[in-house]
């Protein structure tokens, strides 16, 4: 998933005159770890339902808990940077989520609650990161390349969501040789003995991705990084030409706003269904392991329409792009709910290369001309995010109901409105000064 655009208050410290190089890799880094880790839940979902013999709803509940803590630590972020700093706090961020991976040690024998407080904790740090890390990017070099900076990170943030459902399907779901149908006919005591044993399957990819994100943090906090300055006065002449009392007050933030939780939602709910969909007798009647593998080309389209998108917005209104990028999401969908077979597991597939934009487009048009209430703004879109752990929850309630083809009318309602967001604010960009903030 796309992380969060920052806004352009901050400025580099002008006695830092060193080299970037190093440190752009070590932020580069921190893009694509949080890209592997918020993937791998897709893995994690079907493999927890299997173990525990959870409801879609029960399951779901992965996801709940990780962007759950979107909206529960994005304001104590920042207030946590702000007094350590940028460089302190990506540090701080790091621990954190190397905490939750080492968590899920213990969790693989104490149940399934400890799970999910580990990816509470996980997704905890990777929001302080997420907060830390992304003004780096900007001031790593010269502004005039800083576009192109920002499109790298992006990319390697989407190569770690595309790595992860295969490495996780090999790592994780590999394990397993029982379907739930064959676990139920073993006697009680080989049902526990198996259980534990693909629960244990976790142990080890986590504890290395702890050491991995422990490894980083050592690197990062001994990095000689510029010094970032956060000007408290930004856009005095936007400030001037507003009299709104609050971003609230802003109509297209709140729509906006809106927008994120909905796409957030539908992204995340997709991705996190697919192994179970292509699972289905009538898709493609896949073991999760082989599923797994197809997780990663959702993802990987989202990586390619990125640089797409980039392009094509160079020329068309991001609102236009926007539009017709919901269009055909939802077209895509309704063709995975109604049809079978290998059309309906491409269809959904196919989804991801159109999600590219949708995240950076969205959040760039919801703070258009904000003056003072930029960042005010940007923390109630953050704050948005939490879309990733309600739709999936209620998708999960639906496929519960009305099976789990049907359930994906959900997210195709939230590309609709997403595509009136495009359509309504389509011209919003037609007198934007020269500074305004380039799409990712």
């Amino acid at each position: 998933m796309a992380s969060i655009p920052q806004g352009s208050s901050t400025q580099l410290n002008t006695a830092d005159t060193g080299n970037n190089t190093v440190p752009l890799i070590i932020v580069t880094i921190l893009f694509f770890m949080w890209g592997l880790l918020t993937s791998l839940n897709d893995v994690l979902i079907p493999h927890l339902k299997s173990v525990y013999t959870l409801s879609y709803t029960q399951a779901m509940l992965v996801q709940f808990c990780f962007f759950g803590a979107y909206f529960v630590v994005s304001l104590p972020a920042g207030a946590l940077i702000k007094r350590l700093g940028y460089q302190n706090g990506a540090v701080a961020g790091l621990i954190i989520a190397a905490s939750g991976c080492a968590l899920f040690y213990p969790a693989a024998t104490s149940g399934y609650a400890l799970f999910l407080f580990a990816l509470f904790v996980l997704a905890s740090g990777i929001t302080i990161l997420q907060v830390a890390a992304n003004p780096y990017v900007t001031v790593l070099g010269p502004a005039k390349t800083a576009s192109s900076r920002l499109t790298l990170t992006q990319a390697f943030n989407s190569l770690g969501t595309t790595i992860a459902p295969a490495l996780g399907g090999m790592l994780i779901l590999g394990t397993a040789v029982l379907t739930a149908d064959q676990l139920a006919l073993l006697p009680a005591a080989e049902q526990a003995a198996h259980r534990a044993k693909e629960a244990a399957s976790v142990q080890g990819p986590y504890l290395a991705l702890a050491a991995a994100l422990l490894s980083l943090a050592l690197f990062f906090a001994f990095a000689k990084l510029p010094k970032i300055q956060h000007d408290d006065h930004a856009d005095l002449s936007a400030d001037m030409a507003s009299n709104k009392e609050s971003a609230l007050s802003h109509t297209h933030l709140v729509l906006g706003a809106i927008g994120i939780f909905l796409y957030v939602g539908a992204e995340v709910s997709i991705g996190s269904f697919l192994i179970n969909f292509f699972g289905e007798d009538n898709i493609a009647d896949l073991k999760e392991a082989d599923a797994a593998h197809l997780v990663s080309y959702y993802w990987g389209g989202a990586m390619v329409g990125r640089f797409i998108g980039f392009a094509v917005m160079r020329y068309v209104s991001p609102g236009k792009t926007l539009a017709f990028n919901c269009i055909c999401s939802v077209i895509l969908v309704l063709v995975a709910i109604f049809t079978e077979g290998k059309l309906a597991m491409w269809a959904i597939i196919a989804v991801g290369l159109f999600n590219s934009i949708m995240f950076p487009t969205i959040f760039s048009m919801a703070l258009h001309n904000l003056g003072k209430f930029t960042g005010q703004g940007s923390g109630v879109l953050c704050m948005a995010i939490v879309g990733g752990a309600i739709v999936p929850l209620l998708q999960g309630a639906l496929a519960d109901t009305i099976g789990l083809q049907m359930s994906f009318l959900l997210p195709a309602a939230c590309y609709v409105y997403i595509m009136y967001f495009g359509i309504k604010y389509a011209g919003i960009y037609k007198s934007a000064p020269a500074s305004e903030p380039a799409h990712l």
